[in-house]
């Protein structure tokens, strides 16, 4: 068994095989998902598992050199948005280097899933909790 914080297999597998730029989508639960990417499911109910509590363990397991937000997030969700900026302060922290933040449309990020490596969805009810999250080295 792996002494890591992150036990979903699925979320640990796609993690391992990411490379530098490559990224993971963590969405909640209306984001559609594309066909041809991996749709890791962790939704049960409304609001569980929650969006913050998935980013946090995620990043834990991963190096993250940048995040992309939905611009839209700033004035339909600014406590959501900013919960992700405080979680990403502190890790930056801890890894050593800073995170990038970058803002597009939403409709540009539903198109940017398209590459992502997995979608991760969440329990989460609130509007434009999503996040992509692009994998950095940690050299």
């Amino acid at each position: 068994m792996r002494k890591g914080i992150l036990l979903n297999a699925n979320i640990v597998s796609v993690i391992a095989k990411m490379g530098h730029t490559d990224h993971i989508t963590i969405a909640d639960a209306g984001l559609p998902i594309p066909q041809q990417v991996e749709r890791i499911d962790l939704a049960i109910t409304q609001g569980l598992p929650d969006f913050m509590s998935v980013l946090n363990v995620v990043i834990q397991e991963m190096q993250v050199e940048k995040i992309i937000l939905a611009e839209e997030i700033t004035t339909i969700n600014p406590e959501v948005k900013s919960a992700i900026l405080a979680l990403l302060e502190q890790l930056s922290l801890s890894q050593g280097k800073p995170i990038e933040v970058e803002y597009c449309r939403h409709e540009i990020f539903k198109q940017m899933t398209h590459d992502s490596k997995a979608v991760i969805r969440t329990g989460e009810c609130s509007p434009f909790a999503n996040v992509i999250l692009c994998s950095g080295v940690t050299f």
